[in-house]
């Protein structure tokens, strides 16, 4: 859930990665780096080469831009292991072409619920990017902050005066948390690190989980099989860590509302963690929850659940709450947030499902 890159382009962020598809031409890719080694180059791993010349990426992102075969030496692909030599020719290609990022203001009005002069939260809607990425260069949320904060053009996604200080999905609805100054977003960001954040989400889920609470533990890696999912890996030797406390809501039979805590903020990863326990988050097309995994095989049901897709079409997932210290006053402040209108009325649907399920059936 959290930022990006240097060099004025959107290279390999989290949101760029996810669409990062395995490339066997590389001749169909288009060249966003390239680098010469020196006549003297010592044997060195081509992601660390990389890594001490392209500012603001890390070596796990170019060792799955490797695994993407994204990392050429002298035309071929190479995995992130192999040693650079002298006078190799090293490139790093995308599917897209370079694209200078230019954040242009836009009026896109902003749902605010606190604002003071070191900060704002803001309660995204569905459907809205977070931050300018390969497909998505205007119309996000970071454009109209950029708009609402009289700020002119600009290209630094790092710049602190738009202090977005984490982020959440394109379809998860939700509370985020801007700095409006350098201190601020300082601040907030190694709250965020050292986990003292509160934050609670409300998800529908398919199943009824026989514990009214539970804890879900398992690293969070990209799944090797489709770079554009997330994977649980139990035996901890992939991944990166990641805990999820969940507790029942309101249980309706066949989906169940549920609340969850994170310790950790690893991508999708409520998402990956309930799909890991049997429980997908309802609508989910990325990992299974827009079928009917739960439920009768009725015509009616069968509608009714369609109907419950076409009212809530993404995830039925809401970044409900949000806690922290504020950063100049250390007050703590905590802010709930309304289930949005789709998310709301599902939820009423399947509640008025339980109450007379008979006539679905």
């Amino acid at each position: 859930m959290i930022e990006e890159d240097n060099n004025n382009e959107d290279f390999l962020s989290e949101d760029d990665i996810e669409i990062i598809e395995v490339s066997d031409n590389p001749d169909l890719m288009y060249e966003h780096y390239r680098y010469v080694a020196d006549k003297g180059q010592g044997p060195l791993r081509v992601d660390k080469f990389l890594t001490s010349r392209i500012e603001g990426t890390s070596r796990n992102r170019l060792q799955q831009a490797a695994e993407a075969n994204c990392i050429l030496v002298n035309g071929n692909p190479v995995k992130s292991n192999y040693k650079v030599r002298p006078l190799d020719i090293v490139t790093l290609v995308l599917k897209w072409p370079r694209r200078e990022l230019e954040i242009i203001p836009e009026n896109i009005p902003l749902n605010i619920v606190y604002e003071d002069d070191d900060l704002m939260v803001i309660n995204k809607s569905p459907g809205m990017v977070v931050h300018p990425g390969h497909g998505n260069y205007t119309g996000t949320l970071v454009n109209a902050i950029a708009y609402y904060l009289n700020f002119d053009n600009i290209k630094d996604l790092e710049d602190p005066r738009l202090g977005l200080v984490h982020r959440i999905d394109k379809d998860t609805s939700g509370l985020l948390l801007v700095a409006k100054t350098p201190d601020a977003k300082t601040n907030l960001s190694r709250q965020f690190f050292r986990k003292e954040t509160k934050r609670l989400y409300n998800a529908l889920v398919w199943g009824n989980p026989e514990s009214d609470s539970g804890t879900i533990e398992g690293n969070i890696g990209r799944d090797p099989k489709n770079r554009m999912l997330m994977k649980v890996f139990p035996e901890g030797e992939q991944g990166k860590t990641a805990i999820t406390h969940y507790r029942v809501l309101e249980r309706f039979g066949y989906v169940t509302l549920i609340e969850c805590k994170l310790d950790t903020g690893r991508t999708h990863q409520i998402r990956v963690h309930m799909k890991h326990i049997g429980h997908t988050i309802f609508n989910d097309e990325r990992y299974g929850g827009n079928e009917i995994l739960r439920g009768t095989r009725f015509t009616k049901y069968n509608q009714f659940v369609s109907n419950c897709f076409d009212i809530c079409p993404r995830q039925a997932l809401h970044a409900k709450s949000l806690g922290f210290i504020h950063p100049r006053t250390s007050e703590e402040i905590y802010i709930d947030s309304e289930i949005p209108d789709d998310m709301s009325k599902v939820i009423e649907k399947w509640r008025n499902y339980t109450a007379s399920r008979d006539q679905f059936q």
